[in-house]
């Protein structure tokens, strides 16, 4: 299983505060958003990751996080010239996947109190798209099932909801989807859809829906009040049980990525807040 964080796209919808800066990186309270996408990956122990983001942003991204080796990772880098859909990552990123299974994940869906046991590790049978239950399904990609919880499609925004699930930015799917991906044809917005991707696996019966537990909290910061929300959300549970939370450090901890001393000598070096929060809550 190997892993994908898309940081691409323009950030229309946040300017003028993504006019120099990419959302991915902009702050989710102490630690930048990409951090936290990161962080559901590292906790299932997949060790093999990319990110994909602009030419213009990339080199940002490399600063922050480098080769990956301080969580125990192999992390590489793909541009995406330019932003036609959330399904051209697997055309952009195709010699990374090679014949693996893949774990795609949107760099603005941040995922709290999320079950690791969820996500697989291993090859995967079809595909796999993480379900939350919301009270307005209108605003997202609602699934209709079938039986053994099976999809029979998806409809993007509908008037009329088949059911109260979206489709959330997580996805898995196995070593074919660089084929079905090249099946596909632009929409009217001309762009590489998920869903139409989805669809294909939904014709061949193997698409499958992972229900994302009630206690796991879901935000999709793509607006103001969600970007917002999601930093409350951080505050106040680290304030309330003093550790932190969406922490790559910590999630590289916990999987057996990185030896927790081998985490902590470096943490020491690092003479900013957040690291110093963590330091001091894993030093015991």
């Amino acid at each position: 299983m190997k892993g994908i964080i898309l940081a691409g796209g323009m950030g229309t919808r946040l300017r003028p505060i993504t006019k120099t800066c990419s959302k991915q990186l902009l702050p989710i309270y102490d630690k930048p958003m990409i951090f936290y996408p990161l962080s559901i990956l590292l906790n299932s122990g997949i060790n093999e990751i990319c990110i994909v983001s602009t030419p213009k942003d990339l080199p940002e991204f490399k600063k922050l996080l480098g080769d990956g080796k301080k969580f125990g990772i192999d992390l590489t880098y793909f541009k995406q010239l330019k932003p036609v859909g959330i399904a051209d990552v697997f055309n952009v990123t195709r010699k990374f996947i090679k014949d693996s299974s893949v774990t795609l994940i949107l760099g603005d869906n941040i995922f709290f109190n999320f079950d690791k046991d969820q996500l697989k590790c291993g090859d995967v049978d079809g595909a796999r798209v993480f379900c939350k239950e919301v009270s307005n399904p209108q605003r997202y990609g609602v699934v209709e099932f079938g039986q053994n919880k099976m999809i029979n499609k998806i409809v993007e925004k509908p008037s009329n909801p088949p059911s109260n699930y979206a489709v959330t930015g997580l996805y898995q799917y196995d070593k074919n989807v660089i084929d079905y991906v090249g099946e596909l044809k632009p929409s009217k917005r001309g762009e590489l859809e998920i869903t139409d991707l989805n669809n294909l696996y939904i014709k061949e019966n193997k698409l499958h829906s992972v229900m994302l537990q009630k206690a796991t909290d879901w935000f999709d910061t793509g607006t103001f009040s969600s970007l917002f929300e999601a930093s409350k959300y951080v505050h106040q549970y680290q304030m309330k049980n003093k550790k932190p939370i969406g922490s790559p450090e910590v999630a590289a901890i916990n999987s057996g990525l990185v030896k927790k001393q081998e985490m902590l000598k470096i943490l020491s070096k690092e003479n900013n807040q957040y690291s110093e929060f963590i330091y001091q809550t894993y030093k015991k």
